[in-house]
């Protein structure tokens, strides 16, 4: 028997609610680092290519599943018949849990970013040349990630954000708050993109996005395109099969499929256009890892007219993307916990938030004691993956492993398990839509 739960109130909440969950730090944090380390346009291509062909059929999936059992992304399996698939729904919420352990490390980041060009920190770089401005914008990096509590006192506030978030509900909390900060994203990033293709390298930062050289094209930009794709559009986390369990009867399900997956890819390419640009006109490099957006955009901002103002709108516009991304991973376990008869919502909220921010304290320290592998005798198991630390290793597994299997068994679920008129009868809403549009996915999908 399904969960009684809430509903989205409208169709353009659902497309919002869902679209919260695909827009984040992987657009404007993960996307351009990715792109900077794995040679720009060939790898923004390979991750066109996985989010259209595999994430818009694996997010269909989730959204049917969702809608017809009415329940979690592990209930879900109960109800259609299926226990044995449950792993699937499990391994979707593990994905998610290993997801906020580092990402609210990076949102705390964020946030402590905000406050830092309030206060004024990087207004000294103006007058120093790029050489001192770089050392001095990568020194205030440095600084934050080896102070001994305010990396994980801004990673507590990022949590407790979403927690309270959470708590309001679904049409109080998530749809009200994806109605308002979505659009305002999207205008925010905009506005950053504009700024970025103003400078005057803009158009060797263009070229490194939209000009493809294959010669650098091989299994490690396949994977990680791959493992970008599922990570960015939150398919394989059980996230998609949440809400799709909060839509209404009518909604459009390839529809909203389809707008979130190019809304998504939207705005990385407008995140790319806000840094790479500016990138290149200052003489830097795009290989510079998980810092590339907190060294370069205060070095960059600080050299332009009004460069504060617009540094202030990029990290909020980090921070509304951030904070979304995170309501929309840790809801399938609230939702899942929220099924069980000892725990009531408000209690399953506090619950996983404080086993995420207990948990992702070993990510806060980049280099501190708790967040080395070698602590816990850790270190000679990873380090054939490059992994060398918690951060590492909860990145590299949800990514490249557990999202991806997940997001596998729900296609292998629905495409050849689940009786073909469940599928059908969802994705064309009983027959409202056009017949052909089932025939296409299924065949996709199989």
């Amino acid at each position: 028997m399904s969960d009684q739960r809430e509903n989205f109130s409208r169709r353009i909440t659902s497309f919002f609610s869902s679209l919260s969950s695909a827009v984040g730090l992987g657009n404007i944090w993960k996307f351009p680092v990715m792109a900077g380390l794995f040679g720009g346009a060939t790898f923004i291509l390979c991750y066109f290519f996985f989010t259209i062909l595999i994430g818009i059929p694996v997010m269909i999936s989730e959204f049917i599943i969702g809608r017809r059992t009415r329940t979690n992304a592990v209930n879900a399996f109960d109800v259609l018949g299926k226990p044995y698939m449950k792993i699937a729904g499990v391994l979707g919420l593990i994905g998610s849990l290993f997801i906020v352990f580092f990402y609210s490390s990076v949102a705390g980041w964020v946030y402590s970013y905000i406050f830092k060009t309030i206060s004024g920190e990087f207004n000294e770089l103006s007058g120093q040349t790029i050489q001192q401005a770089g050392e001095a914008s990568a020194g205030v990096f440095g600084k934050l990630l080896n102070a001994l509590w305010a990396p994980a006192g801004w990673q507590l506030l990022a949590i407790a954000m979403v927690a309270v978030v959470l708590i309001l509900g679904v049409k109080k909390g998530i749809e009200r708050l994806a109605k308002i900060l979505m659009p305002v994203l999207f205008i925010l990033i905009i506005v950053c993109a504009i700024r970025g293709l103003t400078q005057e390298g803009a158009v060797e930062g263009l070229k490194f996005m939209f000009l493809p050289d294959f010669s650098n094209f091989d299994s490690a930009v396949i994977l990680s395109a791959m493992g970008l794709a599922f990570f960015k559009l939150s398919v394989g986390t059980g996230t998609m099969t949440t809400y799709g369990s909060y839509f209404t009867k009518n909604t459009n399900l390839p529809g909203t499929a389809l707008k979130v997956c190019f809304s998504d890819i939207a705005v990385s390419l407008l995140a790319g256009m806000a840094i790479f640009p500016v990138v290149f006109s200052f003489g830097l490099t795009p290989e510079q890892g998980p810092s590339l957006l907190f060294v370069t955009i205060p070095l960059v901002f600080s050299k332009i007219p009004l460069g504060t103002l617009f540094m202030l709108i990029f990290f909020i516009s980090a921070a509304i993307a951030a904070t979304m991304a995170m309501i929309s991973l840790v809801e399938p376990v609230v939702a899942y916990l929220s099924s069980k008869k000892s725990f009531s919502r408000n209690k399953a909220v506090f619950v996983v938030t404080g086993a995420i921010a207990v948990v992702g304290f070993l990510t806060v320290h980049q280099q501190s004691f708790f967040n080395k592998l070698s602590t816990f005798g850790l270190d000679g198991v990873f380090a054939s993956l490059g992994i060398k630390d918690f951060f590492g290793f909860f990145d590299y597994f949800s990514q490249n492993v557990l999202l991806p299997l997940a997001g596998l068994l729900f296609v292998i679920k629905l495409g050849w398990i689940v009786n073909e008129k469940v599928f059908k009868d969802e994705l064309t809403n009983e027959g409202t839509f056009n017949l052909g549009v089932y025939a296409l996915w299924l065949f996709i999908m199989r």
